[in-house]
């Protein structure tokens, strides 16, 4: 008997249990994590419950609204004029979320304003954001609007947030994701940044010439001054040689004037010989007299005239 009564309860208990959650409107409601729900009694605003389990009037009370708390984005395109009256499209990515500060009543929360302030928050979010835009973007040239993207977006993002905090949301971002120019304008940069390569191609190919053309300067100079500094040193050679060579005729006990004439004709042989092996000539012109240094000098020189000229 005892354990009928106890499946009587059992089976009494949850028919109880579906009927109540068969009410309309419900009796029992789960709100989400990072939700918060509006509960209102007549038509009125009553509570704001966050996630858990909670109980309701049936017929008297109702779920007004859920309210997401988590980050959203809302991503549309805009046209916009520059400075210098060039048209570029623009791709807007905003990311925001219901304001989380409450107030010293339910009435200043986010969560209430989010949804009695306005009826379509993110339209009017993305209106404020493209009224913004196209009145800062004029304020600047087609370089400067590329060059300066992340900027205008923080500025527009700022300007935006402050409006919408009053109606319980907060602007976490704004960004201008890609700008596009119209066909003609795209081709003419192209053109331009072409010719700019060519322009850079060109001056590094005259650098590399002149760096070229002043390197081998340089190498001619330093080979000059090294043929100058051996001819010198040559030269120097040569008279240490006859300086050395006059001395050991002087040594020998001619006197000066002999030996310089001594030496000179010794020269001169060696010279006229070389002339004989070298030149076209067969004929090698001996001196009249060699005590004679002019006369030596004379017929030397008439010698050398004699030779046929090289062509």
């Amino acid at each position: 008997m005892g354990a009928f009564i106890g499946l009587l309860s059992l089976l009494l208990f949850i028919v109880v249990v579906l009927v109540i959650l068969g009410l309309p409107g419900g009796l029992i409601y789960v709100v989400q994590q990072q939700t918060f729900v509006i509960i209102e009694r007549l038509g009125k605003f009553n509570r704001i419950t966050g996630p858990g389990l909670h109980v309701k009037i049936p017929y008297f009370e109702r779920v007004a609204k859920r309210v997401d708390m988590r980050t959203n984005q809302v991503s549309f395109r805009i046209d916009a004029k520059t400075k210098d009256n060039v048209t570029v499209t623009m791709d807007i990515a905003a990311q925001y979320h219901v304001n989380q500060s409450w107030g010293q009543i339910p009435q200043e929360s986010g969560v209430y304003r989010s949804y009695y302030m306005l009826v379509d928050p993110v339209a009017q979010m993305s209106s404020y954001l493209i009224d913004a835009l196209r009145s800062s973007v004029p304020s600047y040239t087609l370089d400067e609007v590329f060059e300066k993207k992340d900027s205008i977006a923080s500025d527009v993002n700022a300007t935006v947030s402050a409006l919408m905090i009053s109606y319980g949301y907060d602007l976490v971002g704004t960004l201008i994701t890609s700008i596009a120019l119209p066909k003609d304008v795209e081709q003419s940069m192209n053109r331009i940044n072409s010719a700019q390569r060519e322009q850079i191609a060109a001056q590094s190919l005259a650098e590399a010439e002149r760096i070229k053309i002043v390197t081998e300067a340089k190498a001619s100079a330093e080979a000059m001054e090294q043929a100058g500094r051996g001819i010198a040193a040559q030269r120097k050679a040569i008279a240490d040689g006859i300086a050395d060579s006059l001395e050991v005729i002087k040594q020998s006990g001619v006197s000066a004037n002999e030996a310089n004439q001594l030496f000179l004709f010794t020269q001169w042989t060696d010279m006229m010989n070389e002339f004989a092996k070298t030149g076209k000539a067969s004929t090698v012109v001996l001196p009249s007299d060699f005590t004679q240094t002019s006369s030596m000098f004379e017929q030397m020189l008439a010698a050398g005239s004699a030779l046929p000229k090289e062509k």
